[in-house]
């Protein structure tokens, strides 16, 4: 008996603390979602579906789910096509292929804070290195950060340039793991180099693509860092995203209630979203080569 429950035993730690610090908080914030409730107030009314009507009906939540989306759809499959070419190049063990390798990675492992703020300046309208570097071509100065149609566009590459080393690496694993053979058997047949990728890498790395699709995603709708340290939202909503008007409804206007009925909704769109890509790709992925 005690053989049988030594697994769990083991395992129990890590459970509870899964529990405590994941589970729990989950189910408050789904018992607060029907409340209404500022922090302070002793009570917390039951009010129903008031906060997710309220939610419905606000432009402000609908922008935020447009800019997450537009931000989503842009910059994962830029992430994973970059990170997919790059890794093909960097699968020689050398010493220049390990240090850019190394090089790559280190954004990944950054502060986020440090990055955006180190970005804020290189964008920056009057001082920054971007905007000596247009002068000193001849061209006029750019609001990077200030125009509604390029302050999403300079999120996107500042969130592609961080999370690309990652991807990188996990691909780098992917493609060692492709037997060598296959490659072999392509050069016989005398399969040029682009088709043997298609043909041959492509279809032999779909597990990596599909593994970093999926965290990728839900990356991309949880950016919160990087807008509120570079544009906060603006302008004029043009780079609000879900968790940074989450943020500003409970710990701005401290409605605990109205957040956390957000954060439910976010909740369930991503995990519906994971089952929707697990049934239409999850097909083509293949574990064995």
């Amino acid at each position: 008996m005690l053989r049988r429950l030594t697994p769990y035993l083991f395992a129990l730690p890590l459970l509870s603390f899964i529990a405590v610090f994941t589970y729990i908080p989950i189910l408050q914030s789904l018992n607060l979602s029907f409340r209404e409730w500022d922090f302070l107030s002793p009570t917390k009314p039951f009010v129903g579906l008031d906060n997710y009507r309220l939610l419905l009906d606000s432009r402000e939540f609908w922008n935020a789910l447009t800019v997450t989306s537009i931000f989503a759809v842009i910059s994962v499959p830029l992430r994973l096509l970059l990170a997919l070419f790059i890794a093909s190049r960097l699968l020689r063990e050398t010493l220049v292929s390990r240090l850019m390798r190394g090089a790559l990675f280190l954004p990944s492992v950054t502060s986020t804070v440090a990055i955006a703020v180190v970005f804020s300046w290189v964008f920056s309208t009057d001082y920054g290195m971007m905007n000596a570097l247009l002068t000193g071509l001849g061209f006029s100065k750019v609001a990077w950060l200030q125009e509604p149609q390029l302050a999403l566009g300079v999120l996107i590459f500042v969130n592609t340039w961080k999370q690309l080393g990652y991807d990188i690496i996990i691909y780098i694993a992917g493609l060692q793991a492709i037997p060598g053979e296959l490659y072999d058997a392509a050069a016989v047949d005398g399969g040029k180099r682009g088709h043997v990728f298609r043909r041959v890498t492509v279809p032999l790395v779909m597990p990596t693509t599909y593994f970093l699709l999926m965290i990728s995603v839900i990356e991309a709708f949880q950016v919160f860092t990087i807008v509120d340290v570079m544009t906060g939202g603006g302008p004029a909503g043009a780079t609000d995203m879900l968790v940074n008007m989450l943020y500003r409804v409970g710990f701005t206007l401290f409605d605990i209630g109205l957040g956390s009925a957000l954060a439910v909704l976010l909740f369930i769109f991503l995990i519906a979203l994971a089952i929707f890509k697990a049934r239409v790709l999850g097909r083509k992925v293949h574990y064995e080569a």
